[in-house]
C-alpha cells in the first residue's frame, strides 16, 4: 500500500517549527528566481570522471553500493584537486550523497523518498518541486538541473516496469522498487514541462488502532466494520481523491479470515494483505503498438475462475463495475472496492453511470436493483479542511422504493462540533440511532453486534 496519507491522517503539527523537512517554504519560486546550484560543475565533472573509471558498470543494476559510494569519494577528491576547488567537509558529504542520488536514486527527489514525514511528492516542471506532509502542501527548495534531467528519471521509472512514456504515449502509470504509486506527465499533454507525482508506499502499513488513534474513524465504528467484513457484507469505499480511501481499503482488507482465498485486482499494486492464501492481479497498459492491454474489467472476470473466496478491487472506474456488480450478486459476497465520489449517494450515481460505459443496454432501473441487492454498506471518506482524513458517513443500502436505491446512516461525522481555534475540526463519528437491517444476517453468520452500538435497545428480541 502507498505511504500517501501516513501521516497526512494524524492532526497537523502543532508546531510548525519542528518539522524536519529539508528546505520548505509556504511559496515556491520557479528555479530562475533562485540561486543555481554552486557545485553543479563539481558533480557534473565527478558523474564524467564516473563514466570513465566505471563506463557501462556505474548504471549496473548489480553494482555493490558500498563500492560505488568509495568510487564517488575518491573521484571528488581527484576532481577537487585537479580544480583546486575549496570545500567544507559538510560540503563534500553533500555533494557525494547527491552524486549517489542521482546514480542509484531520482536525483533532488531522493531525500524526500527517505522522509518518512513525506506522504507524496509532486513535480511541477523541473525548477519546481511541492510535497505533501501532515495533509499540507509545502513547496522545496529543490530542483532538476533542466527539463532532460526531470525527463531521464521519469525514464528511470517507468523502464524499470516494462513501461515507456514519449510522444506517442505521453502520460503513464508506474511503481517504484518500494511500491510507490508514480504518475507522469509529458510533453505535449504537458504544456510546461514534464510532471511527476510520486504516492509514497507505507512499508508498514497502518492497522485500525492507527486509524482510531488519528482520528479516522473510531472504535464502535472499527467494531462494526469489522463485524461487516467477518459478516461477508459487500462494501463500497468512497471518496474523493487523496481521501484516503486505499489506507481504508487495505484496512479492511486485514480484517478478512485467513483460511480463505483472496483475489485483489489493482491498476497499481498498493494492497499489503497479511493472509497466506492471497493472489495479486494488476492490469496492464497497451503498448506503444495499442495492443496487449489488460483491463481491470478482463482482471475481473478473469478472478471469476479462479474460485475466489473473496474479490478485493482496489478502484472501478469503467464497465468494470457491471462485472463486480454481477459478481457480487452471484456468491461472491464479502468483497470490497473503492469509487471516487462526494458522497455516499454519489457513490451509488458513479457507479451507475461506469456500468453503463460497460456498453451494454440495461435499463436504469434494472442497474439501481443490481446495485441496491449486490450492496450492503458504504463507507464514505473525506479530506477536511485542516488536512486530516476522516470517515464521515457509514452508510447502508437498505433496498429499493420506485426508483430509487434507499440508504439510511448509521453514522455520520458531527461537524457542528465546529473547529478550534487552530482551524482542526472537533467533530467524531456520531451513531444516528437507526437499527441496521443486516444485523440479522450477520447473526445468521455467526458474527454479533451490540444493538446499543447504535442506540438501539434490546427490546426486539
Amino acid at each position: 500500500m502507498n505511504l500517501s496519507e501516513r501521516l497526512a491522517q494524524r492532526q497537523p503539527s502543532r508546531d510548525p517549527q519542528s518539522s524536519s523537512a529539508p528546505h520548505t517554504s509556504a511559496d515556491v519560486p520557479r528555479r530562475a528566481a533562485r540561486n543555481a546550484d554552486p557545485f553543479a560543475g563539481v558533480k557534473r565533472s565527478v558523474h564524467q570522471g564516473l563514466l570513465e573509471s566505471l563506463g557501462p558498470k556505474l548504471y549496473d543494476a548489480h553494482l555493490d553500493q558500498r563500492e560505488l559510494e568509495q568510487q564517488v569519494t575518491q573521484t571528488l577528491q581527484a576532481v577537487l584537486q585537479r580544480d583546486d576547488t575549496p570545500m567544507t567537509a559538510a560540503d563534500r558529504a553533500r555533494v557525494a550523497q547527491e552524486v549517489l542520488d542521482e546514480i542509484l536514486g531520482h536525483g533532488p527527489l531522493e531525500p524526500y523518498l527517505r522522509d518518512p514525514g513525506v506522504s507524496e511528492i509532486m513535480v511541477n516542471g523541473h525548477d519546481q518541486i511541492y510535497v505533501e506532509r501532515e495533509g499540507r502542501l509545502l513547496g522545496v527548495d529543490a530542483a532538476f538541473t533542466d527539463e532532460n534531467h526531470l525527463r531521464r528519471t521519469i525514464d528511470k521509472i517507468v523502464s524499470r516496469i516494462g513501461r515507456r512514456v514519449d510522444d506517442a504515449s505521453p502520460m503513464v502509470d508506474a511503481r517504484l522498487p518500494d511500491g510507490s504509486r508514480v504518475n507522469a506527465v509529458v510533453p505535449p499533454i504537458a504544456l510546461d514541462g514534464s510532471l511527476l507525482t510520486i504516492r509514497k508506499f507505507a512499508a508498514d502499513p497502518f492497522t485500525v488502532d492507527d486509524l482510531i488513534s488519528f482520528g479516522t474513524l473510531t472504535g464502535p465504528v472499527a467494531d462494526l466494520l469489522r463485524a461487516c467484513v467477518r459478516g461477508r457484507l459487500n462494501i463500497l469505499i468512497g471518496g474523493g481523491t487523496g481521501s484516503g480511501k486505499t489506507t481504508t481499503l487495505n484496512v479492511l482488507s486485514s480484517f478478512l479470515p485467513d483460511d480463505e482465498r483472496i483475489v485483489t485486482i489493482e491498476d497499481a499494486a498498493e494492497l499489503q494483505l497479511r493472509q497466506d492464501h492471497v493472489l495479486r492481479l494488476e492490469s496492464r497498459p497497451a503498448n506503444v503498438e495499442k495492443r496487449g492491454e489488460i483491463a481491470i474489467r478482463d482482471l475481473v472476470r478473469n478472478a471469476l475462475r479462479m474460485r475466489p473466496d473473496r474479490i478485493i478491487i482496489g478502484e472501478v472506474r469503467d464497465g468494470a463495475a457491471l462485472d463486480m456488480l454481477q459478481a457480487m450478486n452471484t456468491g461472491h459476497d464479502g468483497s470490497i472496492t473503492t469509487v471516487h465520489s462526494n458522497a455516499p449517494r454519489d457513490s451509488l450515481s458513479r457507479l451507475e453511470t461506469m456500468v453503463l460505459m460497460a456498453g451494454v443496454d440495461l435499463p436504469q432501473r434494472a442497474i439501481r436493483e443490481q446495485m441496491a441487492s449486490a450492496i450492503d454498506l458504504i463507507v464514505h471518506q473525506s479530506r477536511l479542511k485542516d488536512g486530516t482524513r476522516r470517515i464521515t458517513h457509514i452508510t447502508e443500502v437498505t433496498g429499493m422504493e420506485g426508483e430509487v436505491v434507499t440508504l439510511q446512516d448509521l453514522f455520520q461525522f458531527d461537524f457542528h462540533a465546529g473547529v478550534d481555534e487552530r482551524g482542526w475540526f472537533r467533530g467524531t463519528l456520531r451513531s444516528t440511532g437507526l437499527r441496521p437491517g443486516f444485523l440479522d444476517r450477520l447473526a445468521d453468520r455467526g458474527v454479533s453486534l451490540p444493538p446499543r452500538m447504535f442506540g438501539v435497545e434490546e427490546v426486539y428480541r
